[in-house]
């Protein structure tokens, strides 16, 4: 079991250093900040000398180093345009995302996964088929599409709902619903499917063959052991939380991280960029690190040595 979770903790720490090398160079050569910064009309002597103060004269190689070395000791950087830690510039930003995140993430869970065994338990039914299209709609309809379908319905045409701000939490509702409409389908497709997959099995028709009550089957059988898909869905939801809330935190106007990303991306301000991207990896990462480790729990044939 140490060499199991040893493993893992190696993958998520060389994912994160992957993902902060790639970071580093694509936001480098995406454009220079001293010119989007200051403007194209400013002399070149003003442009070199903030380029300068900012250590972006320096070789890529050296910038990167010094990036590290800040990183590993704790310095984030600070934003070019505020002036303040970019660290700090986050976490102000974290509660506002969190109001949209949490509440869209249990809503996945809360419809998603029971809407999913309901359809399973009752094939071929009506609700059966709701799940199907509901799954189908959560593929293919993109999130900035929803949120605007959603403005358009209860914003404009009926008027019931604000289509921005955080003045209070009714400005919360249709953002919400844009984050969790799309993953209620998705977690309702895989866990339709892992538990047909389940009640196929032998075992299934052994319980139920000795006498057990039919929920004594599903809660003590069937539904152990379809988790294993179901945690890999619920982790790739947790991890691409502050993901997702990008397009979405565009469209309603919310001040959340992910307003702050496409703000900072426009202004080349790489410090906050790098800090966002760092936060987003490492919650992903964790995310997959813990479902490796339930899938130990769930499922201990994935501990031995052989399926590493």
């Amino acid at each position: 079991m140490i060499r199991f979770v040893l493993v893992r903790v190696m993958r998520a720490v060389i994912t994160i250093l992957a993902v902060m090398t790639f970071a580093f160079v694509v936001l480098r050569m995406s454009g220079d900040p001293a010119e989007v910064m200051l403007g194209p009309d400013v002399p070149q002597n003003v442009i070199e000398a903030f380029r300068k103060s900012w250590g972006l004269d320096q070789p890529l190689w050296i910038q990167y180093l010094a990036y590290l070395k800040s990183i590993f000791t704790g310095d984030f950087g600070v934003s070019m345009r505020d002036k303040a830690p970019a660290l700090q510039l986050v976490l102000e930003r974290v509660p506002a995302t969190l109001q949209l995140t949490v509440p869209a993430l249990i809503l996945k869970l809360l419809i998603g996964i029971p809407a999913g065994v309901y359809a399973a338990l009752h094939r071929q039914s009506f609700a059966d088929r709701g799940v199907i299209l509901l799954a189908i709609l959560g593929f293919t309809i993109p999130s900035f599409v929803m949120g605007l379908l959603l403005v358009l319905i209860f914003s404009v045409t009926l008027g019931v709902l604000p289509s921005g701000g955080q003045e209070t939490w009714v400005h919360g509702i249709l953002p919400t619903l844009t984050m969790s409409v799309g993953g209620v389908g998705i977690l309702a497709r895989f866990s339709r499917s892992a538990m047909i997959e389940v009640m196929g099995q032998p075992y299934i028709r052994t319980a139920s063959a000795k006498g057990l009550k039919w929920r004594d089957v599903v809660w003590g059988h069937a539904l152990p052991n379809a988790a294993v898909p179901i945690v890999t869905i619920v982790g790739f939801m947790v991890g691409s939380l502050i993901a997702g809330a990008v397009v979405v935190e565009s469209i309603f106007s919310w001040p959340g991280i992910g307003r702050l990303l496409i703000v900072s991306v426009s202004n080349r301000d790489l410090a906050v960029v790098q800090c966002i991207l760092l936060i987003v990896a490492a919650t992903m990462v964790v995310s997959n690190l813990v479902v490796d480790l339930l899938y130990g729990w769930l499922d201990p044939r994935l501990r031995s040595p052989a399926s590493h």
